[in-house]
């Protein structure tokens, strides 16, 4: 599976489930990958990627669901944090990306470092900033073998740089994936909006994150919701959904889709896309937040679904 390969609507799509973006106590964890051995899904994206002060699932933790998943015929990928913080941060960071049993999704330029040296493929998440062929080559170059679009970009910025990725003789070389449903996460910081919110200090934040198992919604003076906090993460105030697009995507030679997971109705999504692929009425999907089409087609990322 390639960037450069194209194809018809009905061939196959690898239908994937990111890294779990929020905190969630670890018997919910455990209890949600359970059933994800019986889901609908190919690959599966494992790991803390947002704080490291969320500490309740060990690596040990996160490779014990890995040996099930894996034991279930998915495909496990380890994911990396997107903001190294401390020392600790860096040697978790080495802990991961030597572990050797499975790949590596870099989620920032301290793993693809890490992971090149170390001479092993690797994938990159949607929050490393890849908006150009040349970009890409030299990362493909490193190690490369996969990469996320990144959110901001659209079709008309994958078609450039495929043509442009053509050019260069690497189309070949590298497999695209893009996220299609889940609050989009747009930014992090080294503050803690969350704990701010509470009036708590970071290194004290009570771990208030678990109060909000999908983050905490944040509305404009006119109430409209307009960013999720998520501890140190921003995200999209509105769910992405481009699920009625996943067939346009595999024209374009998009050979992965992304699915974020959230509390409730991740399954009906994933069923959803199957049902596409397969030529099926799909269910109809809905979000507690509403849902956008994010910056797929050039616009402003937070238009309501129903009016693209």
């Amino acid at each position: 599976m390639t960037l450069q390969e194209s194809a018809s609507p009905s061939a196959a799509l690898e239908v994937t489930l990111g890294p779990l973006l929020y905190f969630w106590p670890k018997e919910t964890v455990q209890s949600f990958y359970r059933k994800v051995c019986d889901w609908p899904v190919d690959r599966v994206y494992l790991g803390e990627t947002v704080c490291s002060k969320r500490r309740q699932m060990s690596l040990e933790d996160w490779m014990a669901i890995a040996e099930s998943l894996s034991a279930a015929g998915k495909t496990v990928v380890l994911s990396t944090l997107t903001l190294l913080e401390a020392a600790s941060d860096r040697s978790m960071l080495r802990k991961i990306c030597s572990h050797g049993q499975y790949e590596v999704e870099a989620n920032d330029m301290a793993a693809v470092q890490a992971l090149s040296e170390l001479g092993v493929n690797f994938t990159t998440g949607p929050q490393v900033n890849i908006y150009n062929a040349h970009t890409l080559k030299e990362l493909v170059d490193a190690g490369l073998s996969r990469w996320v679009l990144p959110l901001e970009l659209g079709e008309d910025d994958f078609s450039a740089i495929l043509a442009q990725a053509r050019e260069l003789n690497i189309a070949d070389r590298i497999t695209t994936e893009v996220f299609v449903w889940g609050l989009m996460p747009l930014a992090a910081s080294a503050r803690c909006f969350t704990a701010r919110a509470h009036d708590l200090p970071k290194d004290q934040c009570r771990f208030v994150c678990l109060d909000y198992p999908e983050g905490l919604p944040v509305y404009s003076q006119e109430q409209d919701r307009v960013f999720t906090l998520n501890g140190i993460q921003t995200l999209s105030g509105r769910c992405l959904d481009l699920t009625a697009q996943v067939e346009r995507m595999v024209e374009l030679g998009i050979k992965a889709v992304r699915v974020s997971p959230q509390p409730e109705g991740t399954l009906e999504v994933l069923e959803a896309i199957q049902a596409r692929l397969n030529h099926q009425p799909a269910g109809a999907l809905e979000h507690p937040a509403g849902r956008c089409q994010g910056y797929w087609y050039g616009m402003a990322g937070m238009i309501p679904l129903a009016t693209v």
